[in-house]
Formats: C-alpha cells, sequence, structure tokens
C-alpha cells in the first residue's frame, strides 16, 4: 500500500508543469523570451477563447517563459486598412499576473509592406503602456479584445475583416 501511495506520489511530482492535450501528448507551445530580451507573442501561436453571443471577451492566452526581468513596453500590432482609426470598439485588457493594462489603441507606427500582412492592409503597431516583470519564470499572458478574430481568418486576406484585427503583442525591454 506504501509503494504504491509513493508511486503515485513520485509520477505527480515529476510530471509537474508539463501540459497535456485530450490525447496526454506533451504540449511544447511555450513562448521564449529573445535574447534581446524582446518577448513576441502572435495571436495565431496563443489558446484562442471566441464567444461568439459576447465577442469583447474574446481571450488569447500565452504561456511564457522569462528569463530576463525588468521593466518592458508593451505593443500591440493590428492588421488594418484605415490607417487613421483602428476601430477598435471596446479597449483591450492585457492581464500578466497582478498587472493589469487596459487600453484604446491608436495608430502609433504604420508598418509599410510588413510580411504580417497582405495588401489592402497595413500593419498599425499602439503604444499600450509598460510594466514591470518582476521574476524569472513560466507565466500566463492574457489579451482580451472583441478583435482577437477566430484562427481561420490569416494574415487580413481579403473579404476577411472590414476594419482590424489583432495580429500579436510585444513586450520590449525599456530603456532609459
Amino acid at each position: 500500500m506504501i509503494i504504491i501511495i509513493a508511486g503515485i506520489l513520485l509520477y505527480s511530482c515529476t510530471d509537474a508543469g508539463v501540459k497535456k492535450d485530450t490525447k496526454n501528448q506533451i504540449v511544447k507551445n511555450k513562448i521564449l523570451q529573445q535574447e534581446d530580451g524582446t518577448i513576441s507573442l502572435k495571436v495565431d501561436k496563443a489558446d484562442c477563447y471566441q464567444d461568439v453571443v459576447n465577442p469583447s471577451s474574446n481571450t488569447a492566452e500565452w504561456n511564457v517563459r522569462v528569463s530576463k526581468s525588468g521593466r518592458f513596453n508593451v505593443w500591440l500590432s493590428s492588421a488594418t486598412k484605415d490607417t487613421t482609426d483602428l476601430k477598435y470598439n471596446n479597449s483591450i485588457l492585457l492581464s500578466f499576473l497582478d498587472n493589469r493594462i487596459e487600453a484604446h489603441p491608436a495608430c502609433d507606427k504604420i508598418i509599410r509592406n510588413s510580411s504580417d500582412v497582405i495588401y489592402p492592409y497595413f500593419r498599425a503597431d499602439s503604444f499600450l503602456g509598460s510594466l514591470y516583470i518582476q521574476d524569472t519564470g513560466s507565466f500566463n499572458i492574457q489579451i482580451i479584445s472583441d478583435k482577437i478574430m477566430p484562427k481561420n481568418i490569416n494574415k487580413g486576406s481579403s473579404g476577411d475583416i472590414e476594419s482590424s484585427k489583432i495580429l500579436s503583442v510585444f513586450l520590449t525591454p525599456a530603456t532609459r
């Protein structure tokens, strides 16, 4: 009896923190921080949750491995046809541990000829704010917005979206 309990305890402790899907295969979708400290979170690499009735609660979530702590500027990249107005009906919410950033995206930078979108769309980057990451390790980062579209809508191809959609979130190290 003690051997069985010890075996179960040993198995459960060695399996902690490993995410498995419904077929019990190990899921390796952790986002790693780049050498320069940037954390790049693409929506097509996220676990997305869509609510058809209330799209303002659509959520994209990433499991991120942070290796360098510090203050980070948070940028949102959108695919848009209108470079003067992203047409976000609601503000977006970014959640990381106890940090929350709520912002209404604006066109701060327009990236022409981006490989992230195809014509007639442009990539628009919006500064959302900054946050301080104190600890290193694995964390979940979520963004909630009605502009998180289903995965079958890709690269802003014709007929997909009339206004804007979220492509990615970037956390870049803040410099003084």
